[in-house]
């Protein structure tokens, strides 16, 4: 997990992620929508690409990329699980709680 938040502390990952949230995307797509070089754009592709974030799928000539919203999920679920069980706060979120 912590692969994954590491791409998405990001904000160019998070602009793209958020771009194929709407739908897939080719490379130059995605790179049309930013002033930076078509490089760092398949370096941030590939990078998300890594931690299974974004999937790529070839059509001909052109690279697909699109959000793989299940690690998403698995990701928030975490999240969810590493500061609540059962719908109660951790016992570490209470010893800070209490230390204010």
């Amino acid at each position: 997990m912590s692969q994954t938040m590491q791409a998405m502390a990001d904000p160019t990952r998070r602009a793209i992620l958020q771009m194929l949230n709407e739908g897939d995307m080719t490379a130059g797509e995605i790179a049309a929508r930013f002033a930076i070089s078509a490089p760092s754009v398949s370096h941030h592709l590939n990078v998300l690409k890594a931690t299974e974030l974004v999937a790529a799928q070839r059509n001909g000539q052109k690279i697909i990329y699109r959000l793989n919203t299940t690690v998403v999920q698995e990701m928030i679920q975490q999240i969810m699980q590493l500061f609540s069980v059962g719908g109660r706060p951790s016992a570490a979120h209470d010893t800070e709680a209490s230390d204010a």
